[in-house]
C-alpha cells in the first residue's frame, strides 16, 4: 500500500513538472488580453487625478478636449477660466 502511494505521488509530481514546462511560455489568456486592451488615461487638469476615457467627464475648450474625474472638477475648471483676465 505504501509503495502504491509513493508511485502515485511520483507520477503526479512528474505530471505537474511536465505540465509546467510545456506551459511556461504561455501567459494566462486574461493577462494577455489585459495588456492588449490597456486603456489610455488622462490627467485631470484641476485635481491631477488620472482617469480613463470611458470614466471621464469630457469638456471642450477651443476645440480641445479636456478630461475630468467628476463634474465638480469640470465646474472648477470653468470657474478658473471665468476669473482669468
Amino acid at each position: 500500500m505504501f509503495r502504491l502511494l509513493i508511485w502515485l505521488f511520483i507520477i503526479y509530481a512528474g505530471y505537474r513538472i511536465i505540465k509546467h514546462l510545456l506551459g511556461a511560455g504561455k501567459e494566462p489568456s486574461g493577462i494577455a488580453e489585459e495588456r492588449q486592451e490597456a486603456e489610455v488615461t488622462y490627467r485631470d487638469p484641476v485635481c491631477g487625478l488620472y482617469v480613463s476615457e470611458a470614466d471621464a467627464v469630457v469638456g471642450k475648450l477651443n476645440g480641445q478636449r479636456h478630461y475630468f474625474c467628476s463634474m465638480n472638477c469640470l465646474e472648477k475648471f470653468r470657474e478658473q477660466l471665468d476669473h482669468k483676465p
